[in-house]
């Protein structure tokens, strides 16, 4: 099963006003495994990174000045996240300004249906929260000295092991039958083994089968004693072949 941990950066909290997206980053998972694949890029808003956004995220309008605009990306983008599930931490802001940019750009816009938020997700797990992605950084203790400010690719880094410990953590690893086929060693079933067409001689002596024979005969009065025992101790073994 693939799917894609997206995170944004953007200009300011009002998607259906002024502002808009200024970075996009995606990482994939595949059946809870990071693959190390991503997609990544800044944009050009076409407008001014305003001071309160900068000191979020530090990304400002002379570093996007030249950089390719949201119609640009449109199609490499979609084409990267395909039909996949979406992992998005506070899903409504991101998918709010990712439809805010497609509907500019004359696309299909994206359907929550697709889409799990881990803010949701967290709030089940943990009522009473917090429940930021720092505070469950902390509280999974994922590191998180690679994030000296908010950045859509850190960001998607550090959701998608936040996710993956919400989902049940370092177990989901170690799940290999949820893979789909599972391993090559699973999908490889060993075939029943023949008996041996004349089984084995008995490995008890004659003196041992006596002994044992004259302890079952003071047993015969007991309710549970099985009166076939005696006539079974002397049988070969009736293994199989093992290799």
């Amino acid at each position: 099963m693939r799917e894609i941990v997206l995170d944004t950066e953007t200009t300011g909290l009002d998607a259906k006003g002024a502002d808009r997206v200024i970075e996009i980053a995606c990482v994939e998972l595949v059946n809870h495994f990071p693959t190390s694949v991503h997609y990544h890029c800044h944009i050009d808003p076409e407008r001014d990174v305003p001071t309160e956004a900068f000191n979020v995220h530090g990304i400002s309008t002379e570093f996007l000045r030249g950089k390719p605009t949201f119609a640009s990306i449109t199609d490499a983008f979609l084409e990267f996240i395909g039909d996949s599930p979406l992992i998005i931490h506070n899903a409504n802001f991101d998918i709010g300004f990712l439809n805010a940019e497609l509907t500019r750009a004359g696309k299909s816009l994206l359907s929550m249906d697709r889409v799990l938020d881990t803010l949701l997700l967290a709030r089940r797990k943990h009522p009473g929260g917090p429940n930021s992605l720092d505070a469950l950084c902390k509280r999974y203790n994922v590191d998180t000295s690679a994030r000296v400010k908010h950045g859509a690719l850190v960001d998607c880094e550090l959701l998608a092991a936040v996710y993956l410990e919400l989902i049940g953590g370092h177990q989901t690893k170690l799940d290999l039958s949820a893979q789909e086929g599972g391993t090559a060693q699973q999908r490889r079933r060993r075939p029943s083994l023949p008996k041996r067409p004349k089984p084995l001689p008995s490995r008890i002596t004659a003196a041992e089968i006596d002994a044992h024979r004259k302890f079952l005969e003071t047993l015969k009065g007991a309710a549970w004693f099985d009166t076939n025992a005696l006539d079974d101790i002397a049988g070969g073994d009736d293994e199989v072949i093992s290799d």
